[in-house]
């Protein structure tokens, strides 16, 4: 269906705003953020900006929702690439947590938005955010999923058995994922994802001190691999 020009410039308001918001974001960080500030960039009165944007907390969900699909459409581009769609599952891990990565360090500040400590009186709206924040998690676990079932996920003992806490909260991210996966590979998959997005976040946030050991992609190649095998990926 074609789109009125009515639409077309709402569409493209939106993305201007979510353009500027971003690099105000960047310049002055997210508790500075206002929409008066963005309506100036944009040229336009504040009134105007409030049409389409209610509030900064609204600005704040914008740009949430915008980062969070921004990564995930990187990933999903990464893992569509011919050489990585035909290759192993082990290499679709790897190729997940590279384009994070990569994505993370290009865009450090929204980043920090997303995965950095919560900005003061926002909460973000789990109904806008949660779809979005949870793509890469679902791409992760989809990955878990076809190798458990062509045998390429080496199920092993846990070192320790699940809780009984954990067993509903697992059955509602098979419910909500449509993923039929043992909570023995849920559980190491949490800690394979928790592990990825934690090297990520010292890296970008500089917790590993100057340098990161003298090779931060040759430390995160490392952590990776390591990730890999305890989820128990081979090939």
């Amino acid at each position: 269906m074609a789109t009125t020009p009515r639409a077309r410039a709402r569409a493209q308001t939106m993305e201007d705003i979510t353009r500027i918001g971003r690099q105000h974001l960047a310049q002055y960080g997210a508790a500075a953020l206002s929409l008066r500030a963005v309506a100036r960039d944009l040229g336009v009165v504040s009134s105007a900006v409030y049409r389409y944007v209610k509030s900064r907390d609204d600005l704040l969900t914008l740009l949430v929702v915008d980062g969070y699909d921004e990564m995930a459409d990187a990933v999903a581009s990464a893992l569509r690439q011919p050489a990585v769609a035909g290759g192993s599952h082990r290499d679709r891990f790897l190729t997940l947590g590279r384009a994070v990565r990569a994505w993370a360090l290009a865009e450090p500040a929204t980043y920090a938005l997303l995965y950095g400590a919560p900005v003061p009186g926002y909460q973000a709206p789990a109904e806008r955010t949660t779809g979005p924040g949870t793509r890469v998690a679902r791409m992760l676990l989809e990955i878990a999923a076809a190798a458990l079932a062509d045998g390429s996920l080496a199920v092993r003992e846990p070192a320790a058995p699940v809780p009984p806490t954990l067993v509903a909260g697992f059955d509602d991210v098979r419910e909500q994922f449509g993923i039929d996966v043992p909570d023995e590979v849920l559980a190491v998959g949490v800690l394979a994802w928790a592990g990825m997005f934690g090297c990520i976040s010292f890296e970008v946030f500089g917790q590993y001190g100057p340098g990161a050991f003298g090779d931060p992609a040759a430390l995160f190649e490392h952590h990776l691999a390591t990730l890999a095998a305890d989820l128990g990926l081979s090939g």
